[in-house]
């Protein structure tokens, strides 16, 4: 019996070892590090800045696009350059004709620009994607006068996949409240803090009007009754595609990327009913006045929490590319 109990038990073990050998090890998760380019391509972020610089100088708004189009990416099948890619008659709709996205998103010319330059110097080395998230992180760098700085790690692939249907189901509406934003961050790994944070780069940037008009009119709209009068103004009543003017979102320093977000937000002259949403917790009504009031706290938590963003969900090598032209696949 002991023998016959010896023999079950090797068998056993030889069936739990073929098994091991034949289930393919994890896929390898991607590893990004300070200084990627360091050897393959020296100058990239210099390239990068030089071509944001620019486009800044000639146009600010265009860093607020930037910086917003980094968000849009990384919410929808990470952080891979995905909404840049062109409708294709294999493809009518990728995030870049979605509602969340156009006519609205700027800065696609910058990033080309950037991407050019990079293929000119190290040509198939650069990802967009990387080229997405440098090109933000230097929109925050000359739109806060220098003092949002921080260092970026790189070594992101960019994506084959691109689809309306992922841009309306990921990237969270204005009209979301505390619970919906929290949950849609939730997703992508982020937690309240980063909610918090990450909202204030609506300090900066237009917004369309159909995207706030609701609050002009809603009864139970908290907005500043000045605010909404000027707003009124300036928006028709009945936004639509063919009549929707844009506004900026910071009456007060519009250019300008620094905590007066959270003062507006104190004060309830915000656009969005996801920008009042934060006051709706005793939580993140506390981050708010932190940001408001603590000085430099804000941009070292904004710094922080885009390094966190540029990481979500990045390609690994079974799924993504280095893109020759950011717009379409190889």
């Amino acid at each position: 019996m002991a023998r016959l109990g010896v023999l079950i038990l090797l068998a056993l073990l030889g069936a739990v070892a073929a098994q091991a050998q034949t289930t393919p090890p994890p896929a390898p998760r991607p590893r990004l590090r300070f200084g990627f380019y360091k050897h393959s391509c020296p100058p990239a972020e210099v390239i990068v800045r030089d071509a944001v610089r620019n486009a800044i100088i000639a146009n600010p708004g265009l860093g607020a696009g930037l910086i917003r189009m980094a968000f849009h990416d990384c919410f929808v099948q990470g952080c891979d350059a995905s909404i840049l890619l062109d409708p294709t008659p294999a493809n009518l709709r990728p995030e870049k004709v979605s509602g969340p996205n156009f006519p609205s998103m700027r800065g696609f010319d910058v990033i080309d620009a950037a991407k050019a330059a990079l293929e000119r110097f190290c040509p198939g080395v650069v990802s967009c994607a990387d080229v997405v998230q440098f090109a933000a992180r230097d929109a925050a760098f000359f739109l806060s006068g220098f003092l949002v700085d921080y260092k970026l790690p790189a070594g992101r692939l960019d994506g084959r996949v691109s689809l309306e249907s992922e841009a309306l189901a990921f990237l969270p509406p204005p009209s979301f409240n505390l619970s919906e934003l929290v949950d849609s961050f939730k997703v992508k790994g982020l937690d309240i803090d980063d909610l918090v944070v990450l909202s204030g780069s609506h300090t900066i940037g237009r917004s369309h009007c159909s995207s706030f008009s609701d609050r002009l009119t809603s009864p139970g709209s908290d907005m500043d009754p000045g605010m909404a009068f000027v707003l009124k103004g300036e928006c028709p009543a009945n936004p639509n595609f063919t009549n929707d003017p844009t506004v900026v979102q910071d009456f007060v320093t519009p250019d300008k990327l620094d905590n007066q977000y959270y003062k507006n937000v104190l004060n309830h002259k915000v656009l969005f009913n996801s920008d009042a949403a934060l006051l709706t917790s005793t939580q993140t009504a506390r981050k708010v006045v932190e940001n408001a009031f603590v000085r430099g706290r804000w941009e070292k938590k904004f710094a922080k929490a885009m390094v966190k963003m540029a990481a979500v969900e990045v390609k690994t090598a079974a799924n993504g590319e280095v893109r020759r032209n950011c717009r379409i696949v190889n």
